[in-house]
């Protein structure tokens, strides 16, 4: 029996107390967040198995981890479902996978050897990541950007930097053996990719419009993809261990292609950025 309304009173002036309705949402403004939450999963599992030992399995779900969480913001401009929510989602999950999961897999596997220095190492590296995120973040939201932001990066990107400090995994998994010694030169070495990642370093991003490749190469690059990749899945830990050791040994050709172009070594607070003082001022200590 429907309720009775007074006479005077409208129909729906009771719609207010019941609160807002809810609005439904698009799938595929949901898609991007689930794939971000998969990437947090992945890394979080795999640090539990490394508690548990199985070290393979618990390096490639980091891997995987910061693979995914590199694809969920492209995934989200080719859905056109960008949103603050995600955005917010995916920088939580940057902090996770490529900061949290690699420091403690790396400590279970081979810092914990040098105790009290291996730990600090660790958390050193982890902070570090979570500074050149907020880094990252600060820069992308400018309202101007320097031309140069689409060739370089500021310091090595969080991603790479979780597949360059798990080296020592990848040297372990081909015969090194984690011992103390061993422990401690792992420990500078994730010292050493810590400064990396917060160092004003200009590195090559690779996302410049204007690098483009010959139509003659087309084919014999496509066809070098493919070879690495296949490399990659028959001897995974002998070509990751190349790719690190080829991917520092490019530093130190960005910093000089910097210097050409610009006379500095590091990238500095006002090359290229305009005359806006506030957003110097603001990331200067960045």
């Amino acid at each position: 029996m429907e309720a009775q309304v007074p006479p005077n009173e409208p129909r729906n002036s009771h719609d207010g107390a019941r609160g807002p309705r809810l609005r439904e949402i698009p799938l595929r403004l949901i898609v991007p967040n689930l794939i971000t939450v998969l990437a947090i999963c992945s890394g979080l599992t795999g640090i539990r198995l490394a508690f548990e030992n199985r070290y393979e399995l618990a390096v490639t779900l980091v891997l995987a981890a910061a693979f995914i969480d590199g694809i969920d913001g492209r995934v989200a401009r080719m859905m056109k479902a960008t949103s603050k929510f995600g955005a917010q989602m995916d920088s939580l999950a940057d902090i996770v996978n490529f900061g949290v999961a690699p420091a403690l897999v790396l400590y279970v596997f081979i810092l914990d050897q040098a105790r009290s220095i291996g730990w600090i190492a660790a958390l050193i590296y982890a902070i570090a990541a979570g500074l050149r995120l907020a880094r990252f973040n600060v820069m992308a939201e400018r309202d101007h950007k320097a031309p140069w932001q689409s060739e370089y990066f500021v310091g090595v990107p969080a991603p790479a930097g979780a597949l360059l400090v798990l080296l020592p995994i990848y040297l372990g998994f081909l015969g090194v053996q984690p011992t103390a010694p061993v422990a401690y030169v792992a420990a500078g070495y994730t010292v050493l990719i810590a400064a990396l990642l917060i160092s004003r370093l200009p590195v090559w991003s690779g996302k410049s419009e204007t690098q483009k490749i010959r139509r003659d190469l087309v084919l014999p690059v496509t066809l070098g993809i493919v070879v690495y990749v296949a490399l990659l899945m028959s001897f995974t830990w002998e070509v990751l261990s190349v790719t690190v050791i080829a991917y520092l040994f490019t530093l130190p050709l960005g910093a000089r292609a910097w210097h050409k172009r610009f006379g500095t070594l590091v990238v500095m607070d006002d090359v290229g950025e305009g005359n806006d003082s506030n957003e110097a001022e603001l990331d200067r200590g960045l």
